[in-house]
């Protein structure tokens, strides 16, 4: 009968704990810490693959490093559950992503094993060589680990670090997560530059100890030594890009192999100390290891939702609606089928966006360019000048980095470039650094552009038809996460008039204008308040820019109260009403005008709906703002409202 092992995780409290086990338990821990992930997310749902394939480099890496003290640093953070695990937070895990819980990411103000917060990609190098530099200012003697994956890199800022760090010879260790995909499998040319050297170097155990011996021998015999080796590697491979770029490469090394992986990361630990200059260790990892799921996914389960531990059986959405990612990948197709110049670019999300059943259908009408949000613009702005109709397809939150090419290739040219923007507004437990909080603001203020925002799946099918007939400039779309309201869908998307709402419910004194998705809690409020005595017009502006003026001049005629809503922040829609309506002197004429918008914060993660609650745009916070701009005392104290 096999004898019982002691659990080890729950010995675990912390980095130190972890620090006092023997190498040959750390085997036994790497399992337990798997399985640790795998319950949690199982009950709570979140990113569950990135954390899986680097169980056993979390492991090693606390075991190596002295950490907090030396800094490590997570790109993206998708993978850092088994992190938070080791770092004293395992007593939270199964908050993580919720309301008050554990951030999904790594985020500074919840941990000093945090030093840098991520959620978008490609950062952590940069982020470490400014750490790097700032240790040795402050003449300290810590180690900074930046540990990067494969999709990560397709992003040139990573590229930008590197040879900044390479021309400075600055003490830095990239670890090079290597396992064929960021969420979606890679794209690019560097995945398969990677492939050929996992293919074809096998000498970097004897460079280790080869380097370690040169510094041993006399000058001459040094020179002679070190001469030879590179004759050895030449003959093995060329010199490689990261080389180039003056990292010493070492790899690839099997991520999952303790035995292997220990000595080396110490090996380089101990170099780093000897002022080597910036190291890159190249690691080969499985995506989803160990995962319980009965069928493989090509995505190797990067997020999920709730599931069933022993049969793999997740838990299904309760709505019947279908998703407005759903909604636009085939409304999309369907324009598609009808226009040939119809092409779809996305930024590594072809599920998240849902253009992998654009894929499918038109594959050669389709360009996963990797996370490379910049090119993917610009890249776009080229084809538009040629007649080509290009949907970018990319989270606002994501579009954020190719400002300066949507200003300067795009808007500038006035190109019809199409952009396709997924999670709009709040996003739930993907929290701040994923929120579409700011689209409307920046790309509302930029000349040429038309912006609209659809209220519900039908309206973003029209939007899609609308994107595709307009070849006057660029146009952009928003559209919230997640299922939508139900509405009956149309056969055919059919393009609306530029710069057109309407008006769904008449009413009186009150008029509600709103632009998104929060049409469906304006109805409600204005429910409320016909209940009170104070029937509600409620429109839909479907576009910030251009405005509806001659509908907004009707609102305000005929009503004594304006409100305008939306799901973005400051600076947006409001903001476009306000300056309309002081241009025109109506706000001279006694008229009350209130915005409801994102709060001047940044919000916390959690259930969407507990978020709109924390913000103040439900239906009930649309009848307070009303009844308090009114100023009626009685029907306040209705509304228990304090004016």
């Amino acid at each position: 009968m096999a004898a019982v092992k002691t659990p080890l995780l729950d010995q675990v409290a912390d980095t130190k704990a972890l620090r006092k086990l023997k190498p040959e338990q750390l085997k036994q821990l790497a399992d337990e810490l798997r399985a640790e992930t795998i319950d949690a997310v199982s009950n709570i749902g979140g990113h569950l693959g990135a954390g899986l394939g680097v169980v056993e480099l979390t492991v090693a890496l606390h075991y190596v490093f002295n950490t907090p003290e030396d800094r490590l640093v997570w790109d993206v953070g998708h993978q850092a559950y088994p992190h938070k695990i080791l770092t004293g937070r395992r007593d939270k895990i199964r908050t993580i992503r919720q309301w008050g819980g554990l951030y999904g990411f790594t985020k500074r103000s919840e941990s000093e094993f945090d030093p840098f917060g991520a959620a978008h990609s490609s950062t952590s190098i940069s982020a470490g060589l400014g750490m790097a530099v700032g240790r040795d200012k402050l003449n300290r003697d810590n180690h900074v680990i930046c540990v990067i994956g494969d999709g990560a890199m397709s992003a040139g800022m990573a590229y930008e670090a590197m040879n900044n760090a390479g021309a400075m010879n600055s003490r830095l260790i990239v670890i090079l997560n290597d396992n064929g995909m960021s969420i979606a499998p890679a794209v690019g040319a560097l995945h398969h530059y990677l492939s050929r050297l996992f293919s074809s170097r096998g000498f970097l155990s004897m460079r280790e100890v080869g380097k370690k011996l040169v510094k041993k021998f006399p000058k001459g015999l040094a020179t002679m030594a070190r001469r030879a080796e590179e004759g050895a590697r030449g003959m093995l491979q060329e010199i490689t890009l990261f080389e180039k770029l003056g990292f010493y490469y070492v790899g690839p090394v099997d991520g999952h192999d303790l035995d292997h992986l220990l000595p080396v990361l110490q090996n380089i630990r101990d170099a780093d100390k000897d002022g080597m200059g910036p190291i890159l260790l190249h690691l080969i990892t499985e995506k989803g290891r160990g995962h319980p799921f009965p069928q493989p996914h090509k995505e190797k389960y990067h997020a999920v939702g709730k599931f069933d531990v022993l049969s793999g059986e997740t838990v299904k959405s309760k709505s019947n609606a279908p998703s407005y990612t759903k909604v636009y990948a085939e409304s999309l197709i369907q324009e598609a089928e009808k226009d040939e110049k119809i092409i779809a670019i996305t930024a590594a999300m072809p599920s998240g966006t849902g253009l992998n059943l654009f894929e499918e259908r038109f594959p050669d009408r389709y360009f996963d360019v990797g996370i490379a949000e910049q090119h993917a613009v610009t890249f776009s702005a080229g084809m538009a000048t040629e007649g080509m109709k290009p949907f970018v397809t990319i989270y606002p939150t994501f579009l954020q980095r190719a400002y300066d090419q949507v200003v300067h290739d795009v808007a500038i040219q006035n190109l019809p470039v199409r952009f396709a923007m997924d999670r709009a507004g709040l996003v739930g437990q993907d929290g701040c650094t994923h929120a579409g909080s700011f689209d409307v603001s920046y790309l509302g203020c930029l000349p040429n552009f038309v912006m609209m925002a659809a209220s519900d799946e039908a309206e973003l099918k029209h939007m899609v038809a609308t994107a595709a007939a307009y070849d006057e400039g660029p146009i952009a779309f928003r559209y919230p996460r997640g299922a939508g309201v139900g509405v009956e869908m149309p056969e055919i998307g059919r393009p609306l008039e530029i710069g057109k709402g309407r008006i769904v419910r008449e009413g009186g004194k009150i008029a509600i204008l709103c632009l998104g998705a929060r049409l469906g809690e304006s109805l409600l409020a204005a429910d409320e308040l016909a209940a009170m005595g104070l029937p509600t017009t409620v429109a839909d502006a479907r576009f910030a820019k251009p405005l509806d003026e001659d509908m907004i001049r009707q609102l305000v005629r005929e009503h004594e109260v304006l409100i305008t809503i939306e799901e973005a922040s400051i600076g947006g829609f409001g903001s476009f009403v306000l300056q309309f309506l002081a241009r025109e002197g109506f706000l001279d004429k006694g008229l009350k005008v209130r915005t409801m918008h994102l709060p001047d914060e940044f919000v916390p993660h959690g259930d969407p709906k507990k978020q709109y609650e924390y913000v103040h745009l439900m239906n009930e916070d649309i009848v307070r703002m009303a009844v308090s701009a009114l100023g009626d005392e009685r029907l306040a104290k209705d509304a228990r409202i304090r004016i």
